[in-house]
């Protein structure tokens, strides 16, 4: 059964839109394991879609530790310049500095687990940005500093 509790929690766990979160449940029969895997299937269907498109937009962004000895630099690229400015946007930004400044693996960004979840990969966070946002995002470059 679809729930306002479920709906709310599966929100804030994957931070897809409200009504993606109850297709979702609706479609998984209630149960949210299964609505996070239709999410996510939902989400690299998106991204397959907006990897055509031109990120000739974004932004530059930092982050350096508070211990100052480690910092980022990250070309973060999207298809507005309205995107690029918004909250989610800044917001993913921000998650992939922490990433970039977490790593100390030779595994490639996109296939690290995500610092924060790791039974999501970097690649996976990317992919459900694109299907909130709608737009294309693109990693241009970035630089880890480390003392």
């Amino acid at each position: 059964m679809v729930t306002i509790d479920k709906i709310k929690q599966l929100r804030e766990e994957t931070l897809v839109s409200v009504s993606e979160c109850k297709k979702a449940l609706e479609e998984a029969k209630g149960d949210l394991e299964k609505a996070k895997e239709i999410l996510k299937k939902w989400g690299k269907e998106i991204a397959g879609k907006r990897a055509e498109k031109t990120a000739g937009q974004g932004i530059v962004t930092s982050y350096v530790h508070p211990n100052k000895k480690v910092g980022v630099l990250l070309e973060l690229g999207c298809e507005t310049d309205f995107v690029a400015k918004g909250q989610d946007f800044q917001m993913l930004s921000h998650e992939l500095c922490l990433q970039i400044a977490a790593m100390g693996e030779e595994i490639p960004l996109l296939e690290q687990p995500w610092i924060k979840d790791d039974k999501k990969t970097v690649k996976d966070l990317l992919d459900e940005y694109v299907a909130k946002i709608g737009e294309n995002i693109v990693i241009k470059k970035f630089t880890r500093y480390e003392i």
